[in-house]
């Protein structure tokens, strides 16, 4: 190894990646795995690759870090910019590769587990993967139970060349789902060595604080409440407007309303959603709250977009749930809530544009009279965070003996590979 690197030290390490241009859920599902791993084992450190600009705003367990790369920002036409640097989009992409290799170099992973991106943003970490797989590395890829319409997806992942990633540089490819739910590969053309190495783990359980909270509590939450919340927030207004309606057209709404904004909504949107809000005696509106599983667990239901992790905190905390999905700019929410409500697990209610107050306070009103999830038996549904304990054990307890394994099926991998790219005519 090169000098300068952990390599030799006591303890095993895990390096996990999120590109993070934008929302939570990336950042909130590498956290709950990094916890869940370093509880399991007493000598492992995890850190943290993120683009987020609010990581700092999450409280992390001991031997759980980050490093915070330069963010950027995906615009609503597609693109993307800098978030924060006076840089173009370009330059701050070469900046985050060198940094994210750089740490890589010296922290010296046994296993390295990436969020979703095959290759990172664009392509950021192709070089990185390549270095640490000549060293025996396990790479894992992590990919949440929808990535998105096939239409869409096969076409973008074509542009990102990340079947070849998948099928030259991965060792594994966890699932955080079920394959009841979908399979989140559907519609791509899959090599069988690449199925071989997918994983379908359930989804990733939720939890409480271990310490009681010190914070502040806003007021509402002294009686039963029902729970609005957006995730990030950066494309939540629809939700929230439905819901204000709701409240504004009566209000004898049975339960009061807790609805938290999103760090990424608009200010603007923001303080106009907080002046509505006010002048209605039932609700209340907070902008943030980074201890939102406390919200969640009290709450007698939850009304929301159907993100990932979203979702994953209402099996958790076996919560009635009135799921809103987005459409755009990706069907996965849509698809996530329509599955989830064919198994009994949620209700949906789909946003025609209309937002007819009526259609939403008879949802609400309905709520507390849904099934919970625990009503329905799914096997394995929540069984996400024990077997990603269960699959990194060989490479924590014995790594040397793995990362051996490692090399000599990454040359099995190359061969296959060749032979793939041979009859295909490439």
């Amino acid at each position: 190894m090169p000098k300068g690197t952990l390599e030799g030290m006591r303890g095993s390490r895990v390096l996990i990646y999120s590109h993070d241009t934008m929302g939570l859920g990336h950042l909130r599902r590498c956290s709950t795995i990094a916890h869940a791993l370093v509880r399991e084992y007493p000598d492992l450190s995890v850190l943290i690759l993120s683009g987020s600009p609010i990581i700092g705003s999450f409280d992390f367990r001991s031997r759980v870090d980050f490093v915070r790369i330069p963010g950027v920002i995906k615009l609503r036409n597609g693109e993307y910019t800098s978030l924060n640097l006076g840089i173009d989009f370009e330059q701050t992409i070469h900046m985050r590769a060198a940094i994210i290799k750089h740490t890589a170099d010296i922290f010296a992973p046994d296993m390295v587990i990436v969020d979703k991106e095959p290759l990172g943003l664009r392509g950021e970490i192709e070089d990185t993967l390549r270095m640490l797989k000549r060293r025996g590395t396990r790479l894992v890829l992590g990919l949440r139970d929808i990535m998105d319409d096939p239409a869409i997806l096969v076409p973008e992942w074509e542009r990102k060349n990340a079947m070849p990633a998948l099928r030259d540089l991965y060792d594994e490819i966890w699932v955080y789902g079920l394959p009841q739910i979908c399979d989140p590969l559907q519609g791509l053309q899959v090599p069988r060595q690449v199925r071989r190495r997918m994983t379908y783990t359930g989804y990733l359980p939720r939890r409480t604080p271990d310490a009681p909270s010190t914070r502040p509590l806003p007021e509402i939450v002294s009686e039963p409440y029902v729970l609005v919340t957006t995730g990030g927030g950066g494309d939540g207004e629809g939700l929230i407007d439905w819901v204000l309606r709701a409240y504004e057209a009566d209000s004898r709404m049975l339960y009061p309303a807790l609805i938290v904004l999103g760090p990424f909504m608009q200010p603007e949107t923001q303080a106009e959603f907080i002046d509505r809000a006010n002048k209605l005696n039932r609700v209340q509106a907070i902008t943030f709250d980074a201890k939102l599983e406390e919200l969640e667990d009290n709450a007698i239901g939850v009304v929301a977009m159907g993100g990932y992790n979203t979702f994953c905190e209402i099996l958790s905390f076996n919560k009635r749930a009135l799921i809103i999905p987005r459409t755009r700019p990706r069907m996965e929410q849509y698809i996530r809530a329509s599955r989830a409500q064919e198994l009994g697990l949620v209700r949906m209610l789909e946003d025609n544009g209309k937002r007819d107050a009526d259609v939403m306070g008879k949802a609400l009103r309905e709520l507390p009279y849904q099934n919970r999830p625990r009503d329905v038996i799914v096997p394995g549904l929540l069984e996400g965070l024990d077997n990603v304990n269960r699959l990194v054990a060989p490479w924590l307890t014995d790594p040397a003996a793995a990362a051996a394994q490692s090399v000599e099926q990454s040359r099995d991998n190359a061969v296959a590979g060749r032979r793939a790219k041979a009859s295909s005519g490439d």
